[in-house]
C-alpha cells in the first residue's frame, strides 16, 4: 500500500490553500477511504504547529491542528535511530535536519512517498520517491 509522507511544506500549503492544496486533499480523501496511509516526522508536525501558532495563536492553533489530524495520519516520534540517520543526512547530503526526518521516513519503503512543497528537496531525489507540489 502507498503510504504518503508529507512534508510540513505541503500541509501548511494545504492549509492556506495554495499551488498544491487540491493534491493534498485527495491524498487526505484517498487515505480516509483507505486507499493509502499518511504519515508526518513528529519534527515536521510541531512545525506546523508552531507556525500556525505564531500566525493564529494558541487557540486557534490548536482547532486548526485538531481538523488535519484524522485518525488516519500517523505522527511518527523522532527515534534516537532516526536522529542519527537525520544529522547524517543533513550532513552528508546538505538538507536541514527537520528535512531529514521527512525524507528518512520516505527511504523505509519503496512505497513511501514524499509529499513536498519545497524544492530543495531535488538535492535527494535518488534517495527516495519524491512528488513536489508545484511552486507558487
Amino acid at each position: 500500500m502507498t503510504v504518503f509522507i508529507l512534508d510540513s511544506s505541503a500541509v501548511l500549503r494545504y492549509i492556506d490553500d495554495e499551488a498544491g492544496a487540491e493534491a493534498i486533499e485527495k491524498i487526505f480523501i484517498s487515505c480516509v477511504q483507505g486507499q493509502c496511509e499518511m504519515r508526518i516526522s513528529a519534527l515536521q508536525w510541531g512545525e506546523i504547529a508552531g507556525r500556525l501558532r505564531k500566525r493564529l495563536g494558541p487557540d486557534a492553533a490548536i482547532r486548526v491542528l485538531g481538523s488535519l489530524m484524522p485518525n488516519e495520519l500517523e505522527v511518527v516520534p523522532a527515534t534516537g535511530d532516526r536522529a542519527v540517520r537525520a544529522s547524517a543526512l543533513r550532513l552528508e547530503r546538505k538538507i536541514h535536519y527537520v528535512d531529514g526526518f521527512a525524507l528518512d521516513l520516505a527511504m523505509d519503503s519503496p512505497e513511501h512517498i514524499l509529499v513536498t512543497a519545497d524544492h530543495d528537496f531535488k538535492a535527494v531525489a535518488d534517495l527516495a520517491r519524491i512528488e513536489f507540489l508545484p511552486i507558487k
